[in-house]
């Protein structure tokens, strides 16, 4: 009896701080204490047993999706450890290998059904009092018995596994949970995942809104992955590849609650359209003023040279250098030949930094020299000061370019360093459907502009427009389409009302031709997967809000706006920290704030030492400030928040937020609170690890992902409002 209570208290405290990785497994120990010495000295709290190493492989052949883990797990303790290995198997998976040898021996193990595998989750949640297993009861187990694993010694494990993936509309999805942060009291090791996919046919985009990752996309096949250290992985891995034979990709992913406006995320991508590459027009307007002298002018004089080398046969182009004067190459385009690019290139060698910077001049200049055509038209304007010659008001040279873009070319602006006005060259690119991108000190300015001037290079379809059937779609973003280039892809996030089959239409121009492509897809009425979408489409718009504030002045209904997304989506940015007060709730507004500083409010309670007034004032100031180092970074993070493919999480306040599913939950007064809960709703109170509640989870399992969160929470589920009870 004495034995069982040692094995059970030890098996307890261990489980209950214990490592789990979902598809690494988890390790239940279960040795019992050695005779003759007392529970509570002998087994001090431990530690979670550190992961040496945790790398994940994945191929897929034609949605046939292998993945093989390889772990290492450490003992720290002083004894050898005994227990069983459990696998949390994902949906239609079979495993295939499971590599562990102890003493020479293969240690072989068992794949357990839902029923039993959901009684032996219910069973270690009780014991371990921790609702963290609930997210995997519905699934099929595998288990083994490892022992030993060594004192002060790892154990090894390697895990291959297959599974056939759903194809859905040229969509084919592959998710690796890799949720740790309940179970990890400190961050793993090392963390690696990288995946393969073959395809018989051509695969357009391959894309992850969980995590940003390194892609390379040939026709048929694509690699990706990420590597990090020294990290606690907090959520799951999710990759998106479609496939398709025509010569433009469009795929549609779609997620509506009952009684809402739905969610859509579409991706544009090329493929070889059976047409002359377009032919473009471009102008290049380059800064060579003083203070480009030394290493960046030698730098943009290389990034130059990249470019003109890389413009094709058919190409028109020009070329500018500005300081106190404009000095164009020419007063019109040239023709791509050989002569007219070593014309170019000796005019390049000479280029010479002294004078002030017109901004104006120059880059009414380079309109002028644009003719109207059906080509794509595009300015690349590079500068790293503010305008000191002839016109120097931002809103004159707004209004000049505004006036003088009469062919509607897409101005492309470089900042160097952080001298720069940053708001001037953030409206151009945003009044003038272009971009902006920033050089900071230090990095290299040839590598960023020939990166971009890649990109671009090759125009597969300009000026693009959608027409989405008879669905009704509202607040897209982007809100202007860009144009589509070979190796890109364009992500369009919005809203949607109606529902069932349409037929979208996507028209732009190729090789000077207005031209139409039809796909037929399905707005689904009722679409629960895909629960990434709201939070990625609400992120997107908080981006493109704050960034409307930034250059169009503080709004109340705009900030309103930012402060109800924020707080119904979980999305804390570097401006809407804390938003999980009520405005009712602060007292004084804001602490520590000069007398007569006006700041949006964000919900920042009065003494918040975490994120509280100080990053308040630092936001009003970063996003006043036109040059320098705060109103770069401030450009940089809006842009990032406004093309974002990953939604934004709240890494200084995870403590008080949590994502799960599609849903944001807020700790308040020890529970952890759905946004959607309002107060006046009808309550259900269920108690904590009872009959009920494990009765509540056989009839609705999906509530296990919500459970597994804490013990102590407020859910609102298909129109029924729970709160678990102690």
């Amino acid at each position: 009896m004495k034995s069982a209570l040692r094995t059970y208290v030890f098996t307890l405290l261990f489980i209950s701080h214990l490592c789990l990785l979902h598809a690494d497994g988890l390790i239940i120990i279960d040795a019992p204490i050695p005779h003759g010495i007392a529970v509570r000295p002998a087994v001090p709290k431990p530690e979670a047993l550190p992961v040496k190493y945790h790398h994940v492989k994945v191929e897929i052949t034609n949605q046939v999706a292998t993945t093989h883990i390889d772990q290492v797990f450490l003992n720290p303790y002083d004894r050898d450890l005994e227990g069983t290995y459990i696998f949390p198997l994902p949906e239609e998976a079979a495993i295939s290998d499971f590599a562990l040898y102890m003493d020479g021996q293969r240690v072989s193990g068992d794949v357990l059904e839902k029923e039993k595998a959901r009684r032996i989750y219910e069973d270690i949640v009780r014991r371990m009092k921790d609702p963290g297993l609930l997210e995997y009861i519905g699934r099929n187990m595998f288990q083994a018995r490892i022992y030993p694993i060594p004192a002060r010694g790892e154990r090894r494990i390697e895990l291959t596994y297959h599974q056939t993936l759903k194809y859905d509309a040229g969509i084919v999805q592959y998710v690796y949970p890799l949720n740790t942060e309940r179970f990890s009291p400190k961050p793993l090791d090392e963390v690696s995942l990288s995946v393969k996919v073959k395809s018989a046919v051509p695969i357009k985009t391959i894309y992850s809104p969980s995590h940003e990752v390194d892609v390379k996309l040939e026709k048929n096949e694509a690699t990706c992955g990420f590597e990090e250290k020294n990290v606690r992985p907090d959520r799951d891995f999710v990759l998106y590849y479609t496939v398709s034979e025509k010569d433009l990709g469009l795929n549609l992913l779609t997620h509506k609650r009952p009684d809402a406006d739905g969610f859509f995320m579409m991706l544009i991508s090329p493929g070889k359209i059976d047409a002359p590459a377009q032919e473009k027009d471009i102008v290049f307007v380059l800064d060579t003023s003083g203070s480009m002298k030394g290493e960046k002018l030698a730098q943009v004089k290389d990034a130059l040279r990249f470019c003109l080398k890389g413009l094709k046969k058919g190409d028109r182009f020009g070329l500018i250098t500005f300081a106190t004067a404009v000095n164009p190459l020419k007063d019109a385009l040239s023709e791509v030949n050989d002569a007219e690019i070593q014309s170019a290139l000796k005019f390049v060698d000479v280029m010479e930094a002294r004078g002030g910077t017109d901004i104006n001049s120059a880059l009414v200049k380079a309109l002028e020299m644009l003719p109207e055509s059906r080509r794509p038209r595009m300015v690349v304007f590079l500068t790293d000061g503010e305008p000191t010659i002839g016109v120097t008001n931002r809103e004159d040279i707004l209004k000049h370019v505004a006036e003088d873009n009469k062919v509607k070319a897409r101005i492309f602006a470089f900042g160097v360093g952080e001298e720069v006005n940053t708001i001037l060259l953030d409206k151009i690119a945003d009044t003038q459907r272009g971009a902006v991108e920033y050089v900071k000190p230090g990095e290299n300015i040839e590598i960023k502009v020939s990166s971009f001037f890649d990109k671009i290079s090759e125009p597969v379809l300009t000026d693009l427009a959608i027409d989405y059937g008879k669905v009704k779609v509202t607040d897209i973003y982007p809100q202007t389409l860009p144009d589509l280039f070979y190796g890109s892809q364009i992500t369009l996030m919005g809203r949607f009302s109606g529902e069932g089959v349409t037929a979208i239409t996507l028209t732009g121009y190729v090789g000077g031709k207005k031209t139409s492509f039809v796909f037929e897809d399905n707005f689904k009425n009722t679409e629960r997967e895909n629960e990434f979408i709201p939070r990625l489409w609400a992120t997107r718009k908080i981006g493109y809000l704050l960034s409307e504030v930034r250059l169009k002045g503080e709004n109340k209904e705009l900030i309103d706006e930012i402060v109800r997304l924020s707080r119904e989506y979980g999305i804390i940015t570097p401006y809407t920290s804390f938003l999980i007060v009520d405005k009712d709730e602060v007292p004084g507004r804001v602490a520590n704030l000069p007398q007569g500083t006006r700041v949006p409010y964000f919900g920042i309670r009065a003494g918040d030492t975490m994120a509280g007034a100080p990053q308040m004032q630092t936001f009003a100031m970063r996003m006043k400030s036109e040059v320098g180092h705060e109103a770069v970074t401030v450009s940089k993070s809006l842009r990032d928040l406004r093309e974002s493919k990953v939604a934004a999480a709240p890494a200084e306040v995870k403590d008080r937020v949590k994502h799960i599913g599609g849903k944001t939950f807020y700790l308040r007064d020890e529970y952890w609170v759905d946004s959607t809960f309002k107060e006046g709703m009808k309550v259900k109170e269920v108690k904590y690890l009872s009959d009920e509640y494990f009765s509540l989870l056989k009839d609705k399992s999906e509530l296990g992902k919500y459970f597994s969160a804490a013990e102590k929470i407020i859910i609102v589920f298909k129109g029924e409002c729970y709160k678990i009870i102690e």
